[in-house]
């Protein structure tokens, strides 16, 4: 895509700093990260979100998220691991080339990743709707 920033990242046409990188993949360092070590996963063929992912890729990407995971917690020692991946303006998602973030996390650090739990109000008919659509 020509206005796409990570596939101009993917082409070479802006600079990044890699940490990873396979035949479908590369991982960058985030620009903005949230901690130290944030990195962003990218697939190397363009889809918008997980809608337009194809099926094949999405099932190499969790792995990938793995090994990038693994190796951050052995180079800073952190507390957690935040691995995110955002659909559409409405969940936080600002640029529309699907990537996975994996954050490094430690006790008592300022990142706010989190939401006020609600009340589902009827499961049985929530968990049919969503089975119906399947």
């Amino acid at each position: 895509m020509d206005n796409c920033i990570f596939c101009k990242i993917l082409k070479g046409e802006i600079p990044s700093t890699s940490v990873y990188e396979d035949d479908d993949f590369r991982a960058i360092l985030d620009v903005s990260p949230a901690s130290t070590g944030h990195v962003i996963i990218l697939p190397k063929k363009h889809a918008a979100n997980i809608f337009e992912l194809d099926d094949e890729i999405a099932g190499k990407i969790m792995p990938v998220a793995k090994k990038i995971a693994a190796a951050l917690k052995k180079t800073y020692n952190c507390d957690g691991i935040n691995i995110l991946q955002n659909n559409g303006e409405a969940a936080g998602q600002t640029v529309f080339h699907l990537h996975v973030h994996v954050i490094p996390r430690f006790n008592g650090d300022t990142i706010n990743i989190k939401w006020t739990p609600g009340e589902m109000p009827d499961m049985e008919k929530v968990a049919n709707e969503i089975k119906a659509n399947l």
